[in-house]
């Protein structure tokens, strides 16, 4: 993909409410964070989970948007879900929009805006789906990107958590990395209003975004939260905005420092001879496995034993914390290996089996 960097500053901060409520709640919010914040946003369009919640004022929105260009000379953005949100919002001349996570994980409906956004060089991004796949993430950057999008940029805003959890929404850091890894010059922001669900933890959320190397934040912002007419609990003032964009850590992902390289040197140094190390051990149970599956095969017990798994689990959890090591990291590292453990001795003994077959077909 050809992108088109259009981010210059760390953090680039997106801010502003939710929703559009009203031509004077933009501009007294718009005039609050000016100097704060790089872009103001409002929802024009808000596609709600369940009908008869506020679903946004609609395309009157985008005048007051203009106003706030014109009276407060800041650029804005919003989301949009269809075409015709994109026509409009080209019309009414927004400086940048979003692709929300309701519509990303429709690839109808990102061909459809991307086909609208033809020829368009203003920035888009695009937030990640509602669930954890990276390939429908991609796969939103690549049909814009065909239609000659080239100011791309992804919005992190968390994934649906299928448990019990502190956050609204799993930020399942690993993703916006892996998204890195696959695109290296694409610019992702976090969404910590949406993560977190409440303002109370926005800040912890945003220090954790600026600590993996994000490129910026986006953040709900409304001078009166509790009266805002969508996800009211996730708002913050513009008092608090600034209190937590000054209280940001920044930290540097090189140094020319040559002590502290040496320093740094050394210390991944001592990682990769562990990491050797454990990849030869991984190697060394490999083989286990491997005169595991054949024992099996040949006394035709069955791969897998629950009771066996249960016992592995309980002692390598019990190790983690003799070791005082996460208890459900290790518990995650055992259920991988567990995994394809499981899946070489069931090639092995279908190897097997398509052998003892061939043997006796002749062939």
């Amino acid at each position: 993909m050809k992108i088109k960097n259009f981010i210059n500053k760390k953090p680039f901060v997106i801010a502003g409410p939710c929703s559009a409520e009203s031509e004077n709640q933009l501009t007294y919010i718009a005039k609050g964070i000016k100097g704060q914040t790089d872009v103001f946003r409002a929802g024009v369009w808000k596609p709600r989970t369940k009908p008869n919640s506020f679903e946004g004022i609609g395309k009157q929105a985008l005048d007051w948007l203009n106003i706030v260009q014109q009276e407060v000379g800041l650029k804005v953005a919003t989301e949009v879900a269809t075409a015709k949100h994109v026509e409009l919002c080209l019309k009414a001349g927004i400086d940048m929009l979003w692709i929300g996570a309701r519509t990303t994980v429709n690839p109808f409906y990102v061909q459809e805006i991307a086909q609208a956004l033809k020829g368009v060089d203003i920035p888009i991004f695009v937030k990640n789906p509602i669930h954890p796949e990276l390939s429908l993430w991609l796969g939103a950057f690549e049909r814009l990107n065909k239609f000659g999008v080239k100011q791309l940029g992804a919005i992190h805003r968390g994934f649906y958590c299928y448990e019990n959890s502190a956050f609204r929404n799993d930020p399942k850091w690993e993703l916006p990395i892996k998204l890195r890894e696959e695109v290296i010059d694409l610019p992702i922001i976090c969404d910590p209003s949406h993560i977190a669900g409440d303002s109370q933890m926005i800040a912890e959320v945003a220090q954790t975004a600026m600590d993996l190397n994000l490129d910026g934040l986006m953040i709900e912002t409304h001078t009166n939260p509790k009266s805002a007419l969508s996800d009211a609990q996730q708002q913050i003032t513009p008092k608090k905005l600034q209190q937590i964009l000054k209280a940001l850590v920044l930290r540097k992902s090189k140094t020319n420092d040559d002590f502290l390289n040496i320093k740094l040197k050394a210390f991944r140094q001592n990682i990769d001879v562990l990491d050797r190390k454990m990849v030869r051990l991984l190697c060394d149970r490999k083989k286990i496995v491997e005169q595991i599956a054949e024992f099996k095969q040949q006394n035709k017990i069955t791969i897998f034993q629950l009771e066996r798994w249960f016992e592995i689990l309980k002692y390598r959890k019990k190790d983690a914390l003799d070791f005082e090591m996460d208890e459900k990291m290790v518990a995650e590292i055992f259920e991988l290996i567990h995994k394809y453990s499981i899946l070489m001795q069931t090639k092995i003994m279908r190897n097997s089996n398509a052998e003892k077959l061939e043997n006796k077909t002749g062939r």
